[in-house]
């Protein structure tokens, strides 16, 4: 069979979260994701997996400790690790989709354009991964 054959349906990226009560706050109420999928669903947001959808795309997200084995805090190491993991966004809506962070509490900088020529917001969830919404300048 041929690479070109096979179809794909999307992406699901996985992420390791600190807290799950926090990150589904980030990312289903400030954001707009909806919860899919999850794992003791009658535990409600303090669940270890969920399967997020927003826009047709996915993103799963996991707590990095059982319950009775996670620390008081998270580790600034682990954190820091983070970093270099960032979320691109293609929507050409980057005005709405400031606005509508700033709303729901999501501290950032005005749109900016980047040096590859897109006009872009960028910022980190709770657990230090980046978020950039993009879409090429008009």
């Amino acid at each position: 069979m041929e690479k070109d054959s096979i179809s794909i349906k999307g992406m699901s990226p996985y992420f390791e979260v600190f807290d799950m009560p926090t990150s589904l706050n980030f990312y289903r109420d400030k954001i707009g994701f909806k919860i899919e999928m999850q794992s003791t669903p009658e535990k409600g947001d303090d669940c270890d997996w969920v399967l997020l959808k927003w826009h047709g795309i996915q993103l799963m997200l996991n707590t990095m400790y059982e319950r009775d084995k996670r620390p008081s805090s998270a580790e600034a190491i682990r954190m820091k690790g983070h970093s270099d993991v960032i979320l691109y966004f293609g929507t050409p809506d980057i005005e709405n989709i400031y606005a509508m962070l700033k709303q729901n509490g999501i501290e950032l900088k005005e749109p900016y354009i980047t040096g590859y020529g897109f006009k872009a917001i960028s910022f980190k969830d709770p657990d230090g991964y980046g978020l950039c919404f993009h879409w090429p300048k008009e």
